[in-house]
């Protein structure tokens, strides 16, 4: 998506990011992750570091605020997962999350295509281990959304995750949906029928069914059930929901209407892992 466009005359600063964080329930003691466009806000006095600082002082020392600062992506020619740093490795995602895993009090876990960064209490916590254990199927490689990922720990964590200048297009949380619910239809077929649904998922290098959904829409469905809160922060929309809200109800949502959110060959997969067809 584009960026919303942001007024160059309206200034923001610490205070203006720390007051709207309050304004959709952000707390001390909060962990928060937030997706962002700098230039969405308008003119930021300070730059990234007044939007990161904003956060840090909306949730206070016993808080942890965090990044998306994923590395992998599509190039000519392309990355080699060979050549990921954690330590040096770019984030992609915009300037504020480049700054965020540049910062001294940063920490960065351990993934090539999608590493977290974040600063606070629980910083060590939240970004170690990456992959270590628990790892699941995934288009992205097995670790990436593994039950020792930050991404499960903000969703066990209920995070307050959010959207700045940017909306639901943009939300990598999707994507650890997407695989905690072909963990679950994997878990309900047996032996050779699980190990062969396993064989047609997409992966890195290979062609397949994956259960992608459109993210806007879904933003609509979980904002007409009341768990989307919105503020401003300059110019920018500030958007915010907790991440169990937003994992739990979307799952709930895919399950019950596969039909409207999945392409017809993972509709076919999922019926035949949940018993509901007959195998080729």
């Amino acid at each position: 998506m584009q960026p919303e466009p942001g007024d160059p005359g309206i200034e923001v600063d610490r205070e203006d990011v720390r007051r709207a964080a309050g304004e959709v329930g952000i707390a001390r003691g909060d962990t928060v992750m937030f997706h962002s466009s700098l230039s969405s806000m308008g003119t930021v006095v300070g730059g990234p570091d007044t939007v990161i600082d904003g956060f840090l002082e909306a949730v206070g020392s016993e808080g942890t605020v965090a990044a998306p600062t994923l590395w992998w992506h599509q190039t000519d020619p392309p990355l080699r997962m060979e050549d990921w740093d954690p330590d040096t490795s770019p984030s992609y995602p915009g300037l504020i999350t480049e700054h965020f895993r540049r910062r001294p009090d940063s920490l960065r876990s351990n993934n090539p295509t999608h590493s977290v960064s974040a600063i606070g209490a629980r910083a060590v916590e939240l970004t170690r281990d990456h992959g270590a254990t628990g790892r699941r199927p995934c288009v992205f490689g097995d670790a990436a959304f593994a039950r020792a990922s930050p991404w499960e720990r903000l969703y066990q964590w209920n995070a307050a995750y959010c959207f700045i200048g940017v909306d639901f297009t943009v939300n990598t949380m999707s994507h650890y949906i997407e695989t905690v619910l072909v963990e679950a239809a994997l878990r309900e077929a047996q032996g050779p029928l699980r190990r062969k649904l396993r064989a047609r998922l997409q992966a890195r290098h290979a062609e397949g069914v994956w259960p992608w959904y459109d993210r806007t829409g879904m933003e609509d469905c979980l904002t007409d059930r009341g768990l989307v809160r919105r503020g401003r922060i300059g110019s920018a929309t500030l958007r915010c929901i907790r991440a169990r809200d937003m994992v739990d109800h979307t799952l709930s949502i895919l399950r019950a209407q596969p039909a409207h959110w999945f392409q017809a060959n993972f509709q076919a997969w999922l019926a035949e892992a949940e018993g509901k067809a007959d195998a080729p």
